[in-house]
This record gives C-alpha cells, sequence and structure tokens, in this order.
C-alpha cells in the first residue's frame, strides 16, 4: 500500500557517473554506500520503505502480537467512545509516523487511519516544500578575499520515517549543514570565480547537500546564492578583474532581493546615479550654486546656520519641495526646523512653518548630524527605523541634494 507512495526526485542521468561535488570528501562518498551508526542501522532497506526491524527477536515478536491484539480487542468493544482518539484525519501533503510498542511502522496517510491508544506514539510530517535563507556570512576565498554571502535554499521530505527517527531537529540541522557547506566550498574559490559562477556555484552546493542530508530522508531542490559587498580586496595577482555590484547611496548593507527592490524604486525616483552620456551643459553664472562650502557642525543650529549659506534658486529648482524636521535630544526635548526649497531662493529656520510641509522628517540630533556629514546615510536611516517619514518618500529622497552641498 505504501510502497509506491515517496519517490525521491532525481539529481543526475542514471547513466552517468555519481561524483562528489564541491564539499564531500572524495574517500568518504560512497555510491551505494550504508553508514553504520544511525538511527536505522536495524533497517537496512529502510530507504525502500522496508521498515522490518532484524534486531527484533521471536520471543519479542510474540509479545507484540499478543499486545496488539488485546489492544486492538479492547479498542473495538469502545469503538463508540475510543472512536474520538483512535480516528486520525491525514490531509494530502501529510504523513503519520507511528511508533508502536517503540518500533516505527509505516507510515500512514492520506486519508482516516487508525492509531490504538496506549501502545501508539505518532508524529506529523509535512511532505510540502520549505525555504530558508542562510544569511550573508563571511567567506576567506582562496585569494585573500572576505566576501559576503548568502544563499536561498528550498528542500522537501521524500521519506517521512527517515526524517523522523535520523535526526531531532531537522530544520536547524539543515540550515548548520547548509551554512557550514557554504563556506567551506566557496573557501576553496577566488572572488572573481564566485562573482561570475553563481548559478554553476548553487548547482554545486545543492549537490553537496543532498548528498549530507539524504540519510534524513529530505532533498534540496534549489539552491541561489546572493552575493553580498566586498569586505576585503584579494590579494594583487591572485586573481583577474572584480565584478563589483553597482553603488547606491544607502544599500552598502543590504543583499539579494531586497537590494534589487530598493535599487529599483531608487531608479524610479530618479536619485540613483545617471548614466555615463556625452552631453552639453549650459551653466547659468548668476543663477548657478555656490561652490561646496564645508560644514563642520558640533549643533543642529550651526547646521541650520551652515544651511542657510547654501540656498540658491538653481537648489528649489532642483529640489522643489519644503521639509519639516522634528528633532528630539539626549534630555527628551523636541525642536523644529524648516527647510523650504520650493520657492524664491529658499529659506530654513526654527519652528514649524506657516504652510503644511510636504515632507515630516522625525529623528534625533546625532542622526541628524551624522546624515548631513555624510556618516549615515538617509535610505539606511529609514530601512532601520532611525528615521521616520511622513509624505512622499521619494520626494523626501531628494533631501540628499542639499546633504551633498552641506559634505562638500
Amino acid at each position: 500500500m505504501f510502497s509506491n507512495s515517496y519517490q525521491l526526485l532525481p539529481q543526475r542521468e542514471t547513466s552517468s557517473p555519481k561524483t562528489p561535488g564541491l564539499f564531500v570528501d572524495t574517500d568518504g562518498f560512497t555510491q551505494g554506500g550504508y553508514h553504520k551508526g544511525l538511527s536505522f542501522d536495524n533497517m537496512p532497506k529502510v530507504s525502500q520503505h522496508d521498515f522490518t526491524d532484524t534486531s527484533q527477536g521471536w520471543l519479542s515478536w510474540i509479545c507484540n502480537l499478543v499486545v496488539i491484539f488485546l489492544v486492538y480487542v479492547c479498542t473495538f468493544i469502545t469503538f463508540p467512545v475510543t472512536g474520538w482518539f483512535v480516528l486520525k484525519t491525514v490531509p494530502n501533503y501529510q504523513r503519520i509516523v507511528v511508533f508502536r510498542l517503540g518500533r516505527v511502522c509505516s507510515p500512514k496517510g492520506p486519508g482516516i487511519v487508525l492509531v490504538l491508544p496506549l501502545i501508539d506514539q505518532w508524529q506529523r510530517v509535512d511532505l510540502r516544500t520549505r525555504a530558508f535563507n542562510i544569511p550573508p556570512c563571511q567567506v576567506n576565498t582562496l585569494d585573500g578575499g572576505v566576501l559576503l554571502v548568502g544563499a536561498d535554499i528550498q528542500f522537501r521530505i521524500w521519506n517521512p520515517v527517515m526524517s523522523v527517527i535520523s535526526v531531532q531537529d531537522l530544520n536547524a540541522s539543515t540550515r548548520m549543514a547548509a551554512q557550514n557547506a557554504l563556506t567551506h566550498s566557496l573557501s576553496k574559490k577566488s572572488v572573481r570565480e564566485i562573482q561570475s559562477g553563481r548559478v554553476k556555484l548553487g548547482e554545486y552546493l545543492g549537490i553537496d547537500l543532498n548528498e549530507l542530508t539524504r540519510h534524513w530522508g529530505l532533498e534540496v531542490d534549489r539552491v541561489e546564492l546572493t552575493i553580498g559587498s566586498l569586505i576585503k580586496a584579494p590579494e594583487e595577482g591572485l586573481s583577474g578583474p572584480l565584478i563589483m555590484p553597482p553603488s547606491v547611496p544607502g544599500l552598502e548593507g543590504l543583499t539579494g532581493p531586497i537590494q534589487q527592490l530598493a535599487m529599483h524604486f531608487l531608479g524610479q525616483s530618479g536619485i540613483s546615479q545617471p548614466k555615463q552620456e556625452e552631453t552639453i551643459n549650459f551653466i547659468d553664472e548668476l543663477s548657478s550654486p555656490p561652490e561646496a562650502v564645508v560644514v563642520t557642525p558640533g549643533s543642529v543650529e550651526e547646521l541650520l546656520g551652515g544651511v542657510k549659506l547654501l540656498l540658491s534658486e538653481a537648489l528649489v529648482r532642483q529640489v522643489g519641495a519644503c521639509f519639516q524636521f522634528d528633532i528630539s535630544s539626549k534630555d527628551r526635548q523636541h525642536c523644529s526646523y524648516y527647510v523650504d526649497l520650493s520657492q524664491g531662493s529658499g529659506a530654513a529656520g526654527t519652528g514649524p512653518m506657516c504652510r503644511e510641509p510636504d515632507v515630516k522628517l522625525s529623528m534625533s540630533d546625532s542622526d541628524l548630524l551624522a546624515m548631513f556629514q555624510g556618516e549615515l546615510r538617509p535610505f539606511a536611516a529609514y530601512t532601520s527605523g532611525r528615521l521616520k517619514i511622513q509624505g512622499d518618500i521619494k520626494t523626501a529622497m531628494k533631501l540628499e541634494e542639499l546633504i551633498k552641498l552641506v559634505k562638500g
């Protein structure tokens, strides 16, 4: 009944020789081998769904039959009452693994299954595909570089019995094995090889994980590497030219789909870096912005005075919005400041504005000084919760033009 219920997904063609990947040791790699020291050593054909226990003697077998027969009789005699406890409903995507008198039985389900009281212990197993991500971790490459690399992994359980009797915490063990395989395999590659062969390395890592976890009854379906920032450049002469990801202000600490989404969002707002094109710029010497003034403020009032020196009609035409800053200090005092870049030559001052501002920004005075000094990116402050914005986020990001002038 259960012999053909579960099938292992094919990883390679059966005609091709089976070879280890990047992580599995060649000496310990066996094609049809079977490792000693596992919890199902007494069931040598458990992967073929044969749960015959070779360690059970004839006396134990007879005692089990007698106890099971007595429990069946008591269950059917009191069936109108025991029916509420012994009948379990199992959906198509689950199986029930039953331990009868301590020995594992064939997985039950789907449908209505019978679980005997007193002598049966059971556990549900979900067969649907699961996914988890390995957060970006530092990898020391072969050429002496340090690179942030993460991974998104999808896996499923193909043998419910092995997943229960082989490992105590399946999710934590799989995550730890994946992280160890990731750091170990990529440490044998250079930075250039990792950046250029990300897809192929993900396939090799999936093969390695399947070899490591096949005794746990699970199979890795998909592995996708996410390449982060380069922390330490490789030593000269050991690798070719690096493939560096595009640099966007405020996105240095983000990787993977979050970085792509943020880059797309900033590109829509027109704040991303301009393309290199041959253009002719006409400069109006009368209305052009003044030369950048290097301002190193020690307080918000000094910063406000430096901002007033940088106001111009050209900056107003470039930004075209007014901002109000609600600043909180360490002694829990709250002050309001405004920068109006919507008309004339612009204005800046203390207190609330006479009209409704386009954007309200709430943050601490230390974060405000750090943002205008270039130590804190606006987008990074917003994603970390240190900057709260009321209004259009795209308009708030235009404040970057004023920050560039203040930094000089």
